[in-house]
């Protein structure tokens, strides 16, 4: 049985930084592509904000980049998300992907509050 686990999640002030790690247990995950994806309440869709390719290509949503840094051990199956400079419009509740195809698995999520 797959199954995703975030942790790192938890309250930071503005300008903080913190980081997200997603670990990945039932199977062999080095050829999917690893994404974070952050929901907001009131937002019925999750947005992507990070995704690293089994190349190593990385992709970025336009308000993270340059402060935020996905990257991946496929040994240990696991993807991290390093997030600096944080604002109160990151909090959200951030989870991860892995998919490959039409197979994808998805973290239950973890929250980020961004506050004073």
């Amino acid at each position: 049985q797959v199954q995703l686990v975030e942790s790192g999640g938890g309250l930071v002030q503005p300008g903080g930084s913190l980081s997200l790690s997603c670990a990945a247990s039932g199977s062999i995950f080095s050829t999917y592509v690893m994404s974070w994806y952050r929901q907001t309440p009131g937002k019925q869709r999750r947005e992507l904000v990070a995704s690293m390719a089994t190349s190593g290509t990385t992709t970025y949503a336009s308000s993270v980049k340059g402060r935020f840094t996905i990257s991946r051990d496929n040994a240990k199956s696991m993807v991290y998300l390093e997030m600096n400079s944080l604002t109160p419009e990151d909090t959200a509740v951030y989870y991860c992907r892995f998919a490959r195809g039409r197979t994808e698995y998805w973290g239950q999520g973890t929250q980020v509050t961004v506050s004073p």
